[in-house]
Order: structure tokens, then sequence, then C-alpha cells
């Protein structure tokens, strides 16, 4: 049973009604609540319906790309120079078995040993190696007669230099002579940075170049066309009406098409490479910024602009005098945070010949060379964390 709250005479109706409401009737019980309740529940049902959500497909093949971030995890930054030594015998393949003789190897020097020169596909041979690089490992391969070239094992020398392995003649064995070859390498020297890690900087630094130009040009281009997409400088006549209305709409196609789709209309028009994902940022840039740059204008105090317009200025002199002072700093926050966003817009447009590490990155994911990605992925975070950063303080000082 609702239990009602007495009112004193004193106070007044309206008040006692408000009081009765807050404490009978909670906004959870009302019925406009449960109505805007059910239309978003419908409307989020409807959503993961729509988007075919399914949670268990995120357990149930996590196997699958577990080794692939393994490989991405383990980024190639160092590395050391790599010695080889390679030992091949031949093997004739015939239609008949001959009798299991070994070869016979008088050499002092690193050679192979089979259990029987020729055989037919399937057989099986004894592999042994001798003088070779003692306790080092390798791997075997089997080359026919048109040097394809198919591993068959890896194996490990012992302190003599010695190794043992039985093989099979695989199916892949083509022609009459075949080759048995012992592969081993082992790391001399001492560290140093990888070629996939230089390769990596000098992409970046491409990269932050290419956002910055585009920046630059976007910047320049989007601040004239911010004065004139400003309603309140802009609509006081008929044709500063049109004006403003023709440059908000450019300026919104221009935003709605997204870089991607940019840098592939450039990289056919210049060609692959850092030009064309300058130009596709640099268009997108004069769209974002000029939206940004004429709201700011938009919101400034009137009264700079109401004084000086009083004393006879005329429309320039408005705007380098009562406007321009108003919006400088907030144009150079936005400027450098657009930066930061076309470093990692950048990334995005290098998949479509647009320069810069997108373009690295891709073709390695393409190789399935995911230690290199992982390379490239941890360049990336590294810079987009430094120029955070630094944007994010340029804009407290500046703001």
């Amino acid at each position: 049973m609702v239990k009602y709250h007495a009112c004193p005479a004193r106070v007044k109706k309206r008040h006692c009604n408000f009081q009765r409401r807050f404490f009978i009737q909670p906004f959870y019980a009302k019925t406009r609540f449960l109505v805007i309740a059910l239309a978003l529940l419908s409307l989020y049902a409807y959503g993961w319906r729509v988007t075919e959500i399914d949670v268990g497909e995120l357990f149930r093949d996590f196997h699958l790309v577990t080794p692939l971030v393994k490989e991405l995890a383990q980024p190639d930054l160092l590395t050391r120079e790599n010695d080889t030594q390679i030992v091949e015998a031949e093997f004739f393949l015939s239609q008949k078995t001959e009798e299991n003789i070994p070869q016979v190897h008088e050499a002092t020097g690193p050679s192979l040993v089979l259990s029987r020169q020729s055989g037919e596909i399937s057989d099986t041979l004894t592999v042994r190696g001798l003088n070779m690089k003692p306790v080092k490992s390798g791997t075997l391969y089997w080359v026919n007669a048109i040097e394809q070239e198919f591993p068959l094992g890896t194996f490990s020398t012992d302190s003599s230099g010695t190794f043992q392995k039985d093989i099979t003649v695989p199916p892949s064995a083509r022609g009459l002579l075949q080759t048995v070859r012992a592969v081993l390498s082992w790391e001399i020297g001492g560290w140093k940075v990888s070629e996939t890690l230089s390769l990596t900087f000098d992409k970046m630094v491409e990269t932050v170049f290419l956002a910055l130009m585009a920046t630059t040009f976007g910047v320049l281009v989007a601040v004239p066309l911010s004065f004139l997409g400003a309603r309140n400088l802009m609509t006081k006549s008929r044709v500063g009406t049109i004006v403003y209305y023709v440059v908000r709409t450019g300026l919104n196609i221009l935003r709605s098409i997204e870089p991607l789709i940019l840098a592939i209309l450039f990289v056919v028009w210049v060609g692959i490479g850092p030009f064309a994902g300058v130009l596709a940022l640099g268009l997108h840039s004069i769209a974002s910024l000029g939206k940004l740059f004429s709201e700011q204008i938009e919101s400034i105090d009137q009264g700079p602009v109401e004084a000086i317009t009083a004393v006879g200025a005329k429309p320039v002199q408005v705007v380098f005098f009562g406007v321009l002072p108003q919006v400088l700093l907030p144009f150079l926050a936005l400027s450098f945070y657009r930066w930061d966003i076309n470093v990692r817009m950048s990334t995005i447009i290098g998949f479509v010949g647009g320069g810069g590490i997108g373009f690295l990155l891709q073709q390695w994911i393409n190789l399935l060379k995911y230690n290199e990605a992982g390379t490239a992925l941890l360049a990336i975070a590294i810079v987009v964390i430094t120029l955070d950063i630094l944007s994010a303080k340029i804009r407290e000082r500046v703001q």
C-alpha cells in the first residue's frame, strides 16, 4: 500500500503535489521512461541480430589467431650475422633399387654419406654427416632435377661434427639426378639493429612528415574557408548567406568521403607513393578543419566585433582585429590535434599505396612476415603515443 505524506496547511498546494509525485512515483515507474526503455531495447536487439554478433566465436576459434599474435609480439628489432655451411650428396632416381651399398668418402672436409646411391620413391635412406660444424643445428632438403627444394627435417651435429638421420625419398623427386642437401646455420658476432628496424624507422619518418605536410596544406586552405563558412560573419547579407551555404555544403561533402577512398583516387592520379597520401589526407583535413574552425568562429564573443564595427571598420579589419585574436589559439590547438590524427590515418592509406609505414606493413602481412609486421606495429604505437602526449601538452599551453 502506498503511503501518502500529509501536507501541512501552510504549505502551498503545488509544493504538496510535487512532494507526492517525488515520493510516490519514481522516474523508472513513469510511462514515458518505460516506452523509451522498450524502444532502446528493441533497437539494440535488432542491431545485435543485424550485425550477427556471436560471442561464442571469440572463444571457439581463438586457437587460430594465437600463433599470429605470438609472432606479432616478437618484433624483429635486433639481429646477429649468420654463417652457413652447405653440404650435398647426389642420389639417382631409378625404377629398380640397387644393392644397399653406401658411398665411399675419403675426403677430410665436410661431406654427406648416403646409405645408397640410387633408389625409388618411398625408399628409406640413412644420411650421415661428417666433419661438419660441431654442436650446430641444421635442416635437410631434397632437391629434385628441376631445382625444387623440399625440407626433410632438422638435425644436430655432435661435438665431432657428425650426425645421422633416416629419410624417405619424397614423392616430389623428379628426374634422374637428385640431391640431398644439408644446411647448417649459426649466428656470429654481436647484436646489431636489424634491417627490418632500419627500414621501419625510415618509413616512420616518412609517415610523420607525410602527415605534417598534409596538415599544413589543410590548415592553409581551411583557415580562409572557415571565415566564409561562419554563420555569424556571412549571413548578414544575401550574397554572404549564399557563400556560407555553398562553403558548408562543400566541406560536408568532402568530409563524408573517407580518406581511404581519396587515397585510391590519388594513387590512380599521381601514382603510388607518399604524394598521393599527402593529397588524400590534405583534402580530408581541409574539410574537417574547415568545419571545426568555422564553429570556433561562431562561438566567439561578439563584443569586440560590434565595437570595431561601430567605429567604421571594414569587414577585413573586423576579421583581423575582432575575430582572429579570439580564435588563433584554438586554431593552433586543433591543427596539432589534426596532425596527430593524420599520423594514425596515414597508416591506413598506406595499405592502398599512399606511402608511409602502412604500405610496408601491408606487404609484410601479405607475405606472412608477422615478426616484421610486429616491428612496424610497435613503431606506429610509439610514434602515436609520443605525438599524442606532445599534442596534448601543446594544446594545453595554447588554450
